[in-house]
């Protein structure tokens, strides 16, 4: 086997592989412990009048680990992203981001048109408090190089295609620092080959950046190709359903053997999710 499927955790004997929610600490080594990256515990999110989209979510992201939100459309991925990202606040349970802050990547680049490339990795630099306009360049210039767009600065977006507006995007995102970097579907509208490149890009930056990464997706592929973790959402109200630890070295190929096959075992279970969804 290539990986290992993890069932979801029994609170009353939490498995040995999964981070457990009696503490703040998540095990990163033999006897070793440090604050996690991301940590949610018991979260719940309705909207007024409606029925519960996230229910008793579980799940804590290391420092430096790729974890992988999968499930069905509707099953809560991008409002359990926008809980992390504080951008809305859950009906119950808890969301922990000790560093206080975490990067958000939107599916469309959203760069501002009238703004250059640079510019636009200046606003958020300004935003992070850096103050000098030299510095805030430099950095800006940095970032661009990072996502292999060196002498982009002064590019308007109408003047990038659709991946290179991503790296911006991406750039603008590194820009803030942080080293929680939440992903939410940012290569869906992208057309293939492109998508495989940026996937290569996303798997460099974050192998020289040691940032936790929180990436929401509906292609399976894309999750084995990327993660070191998959997590399975259930259809409404989106719980824990499934896990894979996934144990395929980097770098991976989306049309690999062994991402292949994991891929089949993880979309039979994403389609009895869709199925009791149905029912």
């Amino acid at each position: 086997m290539t990986a290992a499927a993890i069932a979801p955790t029994d609170k009353s004997a939490p498995s040995a592989r999964t981070a457990t929610t009696a503490d703040t600490s998540t095990t990163t080594g033999e006897g070793a412990t440090s604050v996690p990256a991301v940590r949610l515990t018991g979260v719940g999110k309705t909207f007024r009048g409606g029925a519960p989209v996230l229910d008793g979510i579980d799940l804590t992201v290391a420092p430096g680990e790729f974890v992988c939100l999968l499930g069905a459309s509707g099953c809560g991925k991008s409002t359990l992203l926008n809980l992390v990202a504080g951008l809305d606040a859950p009906t119950g349970g808890t969301v922990e981001v000790p560093s206080g802050r975490a990067a958000l990547m939107f599916q469309e680049s959203a760069l501002f048109p009238w703004l250059t490339a640079g510019q636009n990795i200046d606003l958020a630099l300004r935003l992070r408090g850096v103050s000098a306009k030299r510095d805030r360049r430099a950095e800006a210039e940095r970032l661009l190089d990072l996502v292999r767009l060196r002498g982009s600065y002064d590019k308007r977006p109408h003047q990038l295609s659709g991946g290179m507006r991503q790296r911006v995007a991406l750039a603008r995102a590194l820009a803030q620092d942080s080293p929680v970097l939440l992903m939410d579907e940012p290569f869906a509208a992208l057309d293939a080959i492109t998508r495989d490149v940026l996937h290569e890009e996303l798997v460099r930056l974050w192998e020289a950046t040691g940032l936790a990464v929180l990436f929401v997706t509906h292609n399976v592929r894309e999750a084995v190709r990327l993660g070191q973790r998959v997590v399975l959402l259930s259809s409404r109200p989106g719980r824990v359903a499934r896990q894979w630890h996934v144990d395929i070295s980097q770098p991976r190929r989306i049309e690999d053997k062994a991402v292949a096959d994991l891929s089949v075992e993880i979309t039979e279970h994403l389609r009895k999710e869709i199925s009791r969804h149905g029912r």
